[in-house]
């Protein structure tokens, strides 16, 4: 090697890290101003920048199911309209570039020298986006259930706020106020992104840029096809099902197989029809799942970046639930179909990276949405921690929010100082991690006293087909929902009164390897 190309290697990776910290510094602030705890507390937003292309530069280390989606989305968004400074774009449509109603996302452009060099954007889930339900996670049927659906929209023009767009956007929510908060930081995470971009061009000169982001491409497709040379050839399949889609589907097939040749394709071929709940999923999510898993075996040092994601492809039916067409309803395919994507790949890496791969985790995000309409209305979300997987050379993490999740709970004093609820316990669920030589993790029981009348939606998964082991180990529990000692089901809507208790219990992961007589780890 030359000292010109140990240095061009140095100056590398120097520019991948500061596009990652670039990302980070969005999150940073974004999470400092928003207003909603949701967003403040839980962490449930993410950042990224991209070439004028669309092609991925830099992301944080947010939530994953965000990140994939906008890295697959991003292309149509840049060609869709001649861009100028000061432009900021407002979406959330599931079919065109967004996830679930709930997560809108904000684009801005960046320029060096009045030419478009890339762009920075944010997604953040607004609990309140209109929706029939409060919290905006409704057991739905059709997407114009799901709350207000917005487009592709130019919502900033000149640096300022098109007042008739936003004020649009705003009269359709409970609490305009707090969603302007929200609005507000992910505009002002969007400025900063920008302001360093342009800088970074800036004191690279617009050339030298250029020829770092295609490097950094090359360099990252390079390191993330070797990682899969050594793969053995073949086709792998796993299936594995959802419970229910709350609309009388109920163990709803997802088929993966993994076709391991040249090029490594990952195949959707015999999953179900989308379905008329909201399990079903535009195809962003479900490569944003993929792309988790695939990213989860390549070196840490490959940039998270586009070239990375070139190393393999994704194929769906179209119409299928991994792959569906509007007016499908899609609520739950972000939070719930997602994870189960990530252990039917997970189920078909195992056969052929049996000592890499780990059981599964729980496979559920436990969704709570809860609220009320009217005057002093208000609305709440949260997803719940469970058990990890257990691995082969160690125990599943106890009480994680796993895979394409990666928010945190919202903290008890938060919730009982924003809300008409009560936490009276929040505790391990000891014992429901699956036993082997390493078990799997312990899920969690939440439970949350009622101080006022409110509606309650719950989605959660993992209640009928429990997390799997793996090499002979057992299968996590199951998750139980139950409101004043009854049970509920996995999917359901319900008015509650004051007093009345509902308690959680979140799945725990699958165990690993055959019980020794010595009895399992612990």
């Amino acid at each position: 090697m030359t000292d010109q190309d140990a240095r061009d290697r140095i100056e590398l990776g120097l520019f991948s890290s500061r596009m990652a910290a670039l990302c980070e510094e969005m999150g940073a602030l974004l999470g400092r101003t928003a207003f909603s705890p949701n967003i403040r507390d839980r962490l449930d937003y993410s950042c990224a920048a991209f070439e004028r292309n669309g092609d991925l530069l830099g992301q944080a280390t947010h939530i994953p199911v965000h990140l994939g989606s906008m890295a697959h989305a991003m292309s149509d968004l840049a060609a869709s309209r001649d861009w100028a400074p000061g432009d900021m774009l407002v979406l959330n449509d599931p079919f065109h570039g967004g996830t679930h109603l709930p997560d809108i996302t904000l684009v801005a452009p960046a320029f060096i020298d009045g030419r478009l060099v890339g762009f920075c954007a944010n997604r953040a889930h607004h609990a309140d986006i209109g929706a029939e339900a409060p919290g905006s996670m409704p057991i739905s049927t059709r997407l114009e259930q799901e709350g207000l659906l917005i487009p592709p929209t130019l919502v900033m023009q000149d640096g300022q706020w098109r007042r008739d767009v936003l004020q649009g956007l705003l009269d359709r929510l409970r609490d305009g106020q707090a969603a302007l908060g929200d609005f507000s930081a992910q505009a002002a995470a969007n400025r900063l992104g920008v302001a360093r971009l342009e800088a970074l061009g800036q004191s690279l000169g617009l050339r030298v840029f250029e020829d770092r982001c295609a490097s950094l491409q090359a360099y990252a497709e390079r390191l993330a096809g070797a990682s899969f040379h050594e793969l053995p050839r073949g086709r792998f399949t796993f299936t594995d099902r959802l419970d229910d889609d709350g609309a009388g589907s109920r163990d709803i097939p997802i088929v993966v197989s993994l076709d391991l040749g040249e090029v490594v394709t990952v195949s959707f071929e015999g999953t179900a029809p989308q379905v008329p709940g909201n399990l079903n999923c535009p195809l962003p999510v479900t490569v944003a799942a993929v792309t988790y898993v695939f990213r989860c075996l390549m070196p840490p040092q490959v940039p998270a970046c586009a070239g990375s994601m070139r190393a393999f492809r994704v194929e769906a039916p179209e119409g299928c639930l991994v792959n569906a067409r509007p007016p499908a309803a899609v609520a739950a395919g972000n939070v719930e179909t997602s994870m189960r994507i990530v252990d039917a790949v997970c189920g078909a890496l195992a056969q052929v990276l049996p000592g890499r791969i780990p059981a599964a985790s729980q496979g559920t995000m436990n969704n709570l949405a809860m609220g009320r309409t009217g005057e002093n209305g208000w609305d709440y979300y949260e997803t719940l921690a469970g058990g990890m997987g257990a691995g082969p050379r160690a125990d599943g993490a106890d009480a994680r929010h796993s895979h394409m999740t990666n928010t945190l709970n919202t903290p008890v004093e938060v919730l009982e100082r924003h809300y008409p609820l009560r936490v009276e316990r929040y505790a391990l669920r000891t014992g429901s991690g699956g036993q082997g030589r390493w078990r799997g993790g312990e899920g969690v029981i939440r439970e949350y006293r009622f101080l006022e009348p409110a509606s309650l939606s719950v989605i959660s998964e993992r209640r009928r087909n429990a997390p799997w082991g793996l090499a002979g180990g057992g299968d996590g529990s199951v998750g139980h929902n139950v409101l004043d000692g009854k049970a509920l089901p996995a999917k359901c809507q319900r008015e509650v009164a004051a007093g009345q208790l509902l308690s959680i219990e979140t799945p725990g992961g699958g165990g690993f390897g055959a019980p020794s007589r010595r009895g399992a780890h612990s």
